[in-house]
């Protein structure tokens, strides 16, 4: 018997085996004993497979969602310990680091909104309640926590052939924003139920915490087993692109090698012939392209006809966060699980020939953004890949009568 336990095939089957009974209501408690009594030592890429496995033989990422939070727990202590002379969570700078750091300011917050929310239930004053709402809109700023793990990590995770984790995580992410934003409502409405708000505003604490416990438990060690130091380095130089939750790290992390301040791509080189590229109508240089697309008045991206991401616009004042990282990865993973069934048709009927152009317009912010997606066909009508352009039209909804001068 301990011949088939210490056996990483059977123990994958066992794990599978978990995750079904739990599925089919087995009990908690029950399942965690069979856990403890047959698995040893789990480690964070046995997970992955097993949530991998379930998926490609037909469990939805729904289902496997829905449990995550159940086999979190049955998981709990039992996840091996990863032994190194300097832990990269525990080297100022790295990404893990910051990512740990900012939990930790995550949970001091929620420690003093669980206090305000105790205070509440004492006396449901609009003093208190407006504490309660302060502390959720300071969480929000989870979101950027969030955008660099779904947009940085879970992109390397992929090149590795690690997907179900991190669809899984993406969807637990979007509920608990919708959860707080959910609270946030509430509090703001005219009136509201005192047992409403605290039921929902605890579960919502209590999703924040879970998911700091994944985070920590699962997901980082997956991923510090899994990245190289150049592929945390880029990470870390795209971290800025979409900010920091609570926190503003001081540190930059430096791998211990040579020449660690390289590129993340190759930019501006010129043909080594130095020669210019032409087009149905004149011809510019590589420099001249770069700096006449970075310098539109709107934002592009390229997809090509195999769905991977190949080029977008870098201009001054992005509407959407976008990292290098994403470039050669599907867009259908760019997007949130609710959401990659829309790309999904767009690209479908693009390539069929079905559609030429989709439209959708969106409040984000301040912002009224215009978001168009374009089918490219070459000159034979060959389908070649989806045009993005985003732009913010609220400026323009805005012109009235004419500009005949030039501004002063």
């Amino acid at each position: 018997m301990s011949e088939l336990i210490n056996n990483r095939e059977y123990r994958q089957k066992v794990l599978k085996e978990i995750i079904k009974e739990l599925h089919n209501g087995k009990a908690v408690d029950d399942v965690k004993a069979k856990f403890e009594e047959l698995i040893k030592g789990v480690s964070t890429t046995e997970i992955s497979e097993m949530e991998a496995a379930l998926i490609a033989e037909g469990m939805p990422v729904e289902e496997i969602q829905r449990l995550c939070d159940v086999h979190a727990e049955v998981f709990k202590g039992s996840i091996e310990e990863i032994h190194r002379p300097q832990k990269p969570q525990e080297i100022p700078g790295h990404p893990v680091h910051t990512f740990i750091k900012e939990n930790k300011a995550i949970s001091e917050l929620v420690e003093e909104i669980q206090k305000d929310i105790d205070a509440y239930k004492s006396d449901a004053s609009k003093k208190n309640a407006k504490k309660i709402l302060k502390g959720f809109e300071m969480l929000q700023e989870i979101d950027k926590h969030y955008l660099r793990k779904e947009n940085l990590l879970f992109p390397y995770l992929e090149k590795y052939g690690i997907t179900a984790p991190p669809k899984v995580m993406w969807g637990v992410d979007d509920e608990i924003r919708q959860e707080l934003k959910e609270v946030i409502e509430i509090l703001k409405s005219d009136s509201f139920e005192k047992d409403q708000l605290v039921v929902k505003a605890e579960s919502a604490l209590n999703r924040v915490k879970e998911m700091i416990f994944k985070e920590e438990n699962i997901l980082f060690p997956l991923a510090i087993d899994t990245l190289s130091e150049d592929e945390w380095l880029k990470i870390q130089q795209e971290s800025k692109e979409f900010g920091f939750t609570l926190i503003k790290p001081k540190e930059k992390w430096k791998p211990e090698r040579v020449d660690v301040e390289g590129k993340i791509l190759d930019q501006g080189e010129e043909p080594s012939n130095g020669g210019y590229i032409e087009f149905d109508a004149g011809f510019m240089s590589p420099e001249e392209i770069n700096a006449i697309l970075n310098t539109v008045p709107f934002d592009m991206t390229f997809v090509d006809k195999d769905g991977a991401v190949k080029y977008f616009t870098m201009g001054k004042d992005r509407i959407f966060p976008r990292p290098r990282t994403v470039i050669g990865r599907q867009v259908k993973n760019c997007h949130p699980p609710a959401s990659v069934h829309v790309v999904e048709k767009i690209l479908e009927d693009f390539k069929t020939g079905k559609k030429d152009n989709e439209d959708f317009w969106i409040h984000v912010g301040p912002r009224y953004v215009l978001i168009r997606y374009y089918a490219v066909r070459n000159s034979k009508g060959e389908y070649l890949g989806t045009l993005e352009v985003t732009q913010d039209i609220k400026p323009i909804q805005e012109i009235t009568g004419e500009k005949r001068l030039v501004s002063e």
